[in-house]
């Protein structure tokens, strides 16, 4: 729920940076707000998976306001450790798919079809099934990773 936080504050930041300083970013603002365009999905996703109750969404709205505000403050301290910070967010959630995927294996989660927003945003096969989905939702945390 927090993983679209990095994305969109360091695009911010940078957006207005670059207005301030009349130059380009070399591309980081919208590689970076596209980051957190792919994040919001994997919640969207998720939600269409989990359909969360209204305390879980009222969890959510209150850990995104602390972390919102603590990750903007760290950017504006050093952006360079807020990308590093991101970067171990990312590595951590490459294992947390990773450990997702082998209980679908095992039998331990159930292989359920994808759901349609999912099957759309990542151009699946219409019989696509959840492992599909964690499959190129690891990827897409690899790839942040690297960025």
């Amino acid at each position: 729920t927090v993983a679209a936080v990095p994305g969109m504050v360091g695009g911010m930041l940078l957006h207005l940076k670059s207005l301030r300083r009349f130059q380009h970013s070399g591309g980081w603002i919208k590689a970076l707000l596209e980051e957190a365009e792919n994040e919001r999905m994997h919640l969207m996703t998720m939600i269409e998976l989990v359909q969360p109750k209204w305390y879980e969404r009222m969890l959510v709205i209150t850990v995104q306001g602390v972390f919102f505000n603590a990750f903007f403050v760290l950017y504006l301290m050093s952006p360079k450790l807020a990308h590093r910070v991101v970067g171990y967010l990312e590595e951590e959630a490459i294992h947390s798919y990773t450990e997702y995927l082998k209980d679908i294996d095992e039998g331990k989660i159930e292989n359920v079809p994808a759901p349609a927003i999912a099957i759309d945003y990542w151009r699946l096969p219409k019989d696509a099934r959840l492992k599909d989905v964690i499959t190129v939702i690891r990827a897409d945390e690899a790839h942040h990773r690297d960025v």
